[in-house]
């Protein structure tokens, strides 16, 4: 077994910054978890938590449900992996990756084993007597994976472990550790701020922003089901629309989104997740409407009316930017447009996010799509946009007087 837990993390530094706040997230015995935010979001602070190469503020870290409080780095059972390769230049490839298990004592047979297994498996069996200012940065990198590798650990962190490598060599490296992962028995968790690899090797992930959660839930859960505005922006690559300062009303029998410019119908599916549809209604209380680009199209009598700005294509998909009266939107079109051609643009109703637009969260429940990956953090709520932000000052390291003068 190979579990992780981790209950309430929080981690000030003296200088008075708040990296984590309350992170609570679990991963099951062989899991591949994926950690991924923008910068200074806390990723690299949080898996040195874990590896116990930083001590948390508040909050305990269990591995196979043993509390790691008193527990030494070095008697963990974790190998770590840096975004830099952090090889030792005097040594050659093959003794770098001994490195762990000579610290250790492993028998000198083990040790040729499983180093030469795992250079086997990782392509390094040519180079493993250089040394490795002459191999490539790739090359380097799947030393330093390989070394992690040859301990066997119950688990593997890895801190952006492909940071300014190639886009050819990274999809390579991907795949390397990809299928690393289906060969060893340990847990894999994985920190980036690239969404393509997060979405490509994540079995779930972690949305974090400033230090906090926002919501830990399976790829395609957090694609459809986004837990606020945030979670719908990050994930989604062109990155979705959102036409603010919408009202509900009544349409008929059911309800309409109302903005500048145009009115969206809520089809039987997204007023079948819209509760609180009458109560909005009544109430005038904003919305903010979520329109991810492939379902925003050009062609037939559209809702929407705009003007043609330019264009660019995306994995075989042609998105297009628009001009309306409620901001620029991006669609996916079927032919090409003269800048400044007013094009009608229509909306897929069924696949219509709506967010409160004061505390930005979702205000639509999960229906028979969502897949429950049978985890309780996927059920973590992220807090209210208002409650975050004045939670987000209050943790900010206070100013001392002598720079205050200055």
């Amino acid at each position: 077994m190979s579990s992780l837990k981790l209950e309430g993390i929080g981690k000030i530094y003296p200088s008075g910054e708040t990296s984590l706040y309350n992170v609570s997230l679990e991963a099951a015995d062989r899991e591949f978890v994926v950690i991924v935010g923008g910068e200074k979001c806390g990723k690299t602070s949080l898996l040195k938590v874990i590896a116990g190469l930083e001590e948390p503020t508040s909050g305990s870290v269990y591995i196979d449900g043993k509390d790691m409080a008193d527990v030494e780095p070095k008697n963990r059972d974790i190998a770590m992996v840096f975004r830099s390769d952090t090889l030792y230049p005097t040594l050659n490839v093959f003794d770098n990756m001994a490195f762990g298990l000579r610290l250790r004592k492993a028998p000198q047979q083990l040790i040729e084993q499983r180093v030469k297994s795992a250079a086997n498996i990782l392509g390094l069996t040519e180079f493993l007597y250089r040394k490795p200012k002459v191999l490539s940065a790739a090359a380097r990198q799947r030393v330093a994976i390989g070394r992690a590798l040859v301990r066997e650990p119950k688990l593997y962190l890895f801190d952006e472990p492909l940071a300014g490598i190639d886009e050819n060599l990274r999809r390579d490296m991907l795949n390397v550790i990809v299928n690393l992962q289906a060969r060893m028995q340990g847990t894999f968790v994985y920190a980036t701020k690239n969404l393509s690899e997060a979405l490509t090797i994540g079995t779930r992930i972690v949305v974090m922003k400033k230090g906090m959660v926002q919501q830990i839930d399976a790829p395609a859960n957090l694609y459809d089901y986004p837990a606020n505005t945030y979670v719908a922006f990050f994930i989604g690559s062109p990155t979705i629309n959102f036409i603010k300062d919408a009202s509900v009303v009544k349409d008929g029998e059911g309800y309409a989104l109302e903005f500048a410019g145009g009115k969206l119908a809520l089809s039987a599916e997204t007023a079948a997740r819209f509760t609180l549809a009458s109560e909005y209604a009544e109430s005038g209380k904003k919305v903010i409407a979520g329109v991810r680009p492939e379902d925003l199209t050009d062609g037939g009598e559209g809702e929407l009316e705009g003007k043609f700005s330019k264009s660019e294509e995306a994995d075989g998909v042609v998105y297009a930017e628009f001009e309306t009266p409620c901001g620029a939107l991006i669609g996916a079109v079927s032919k090409s447009y003269e800048k400044g051609q007013t094009v009608r643009l229509s909306v897929n109703g069924s696949r219509l996010y709506i967010f409160d637009a004061e505390t930005r969260l979702t205000l639509l429940e999960r229906d028979a799509g969502y897949v429950n990956t049978g985890h309780a953090d996927a059920d973590i709520k992220p807090l209210p946009y208002p409650e975050e932000e004045a939670l987000f000052k209050r943790l900010a390291p206070k100013k001392t007087a002598e720079k205050k003068r200055k």
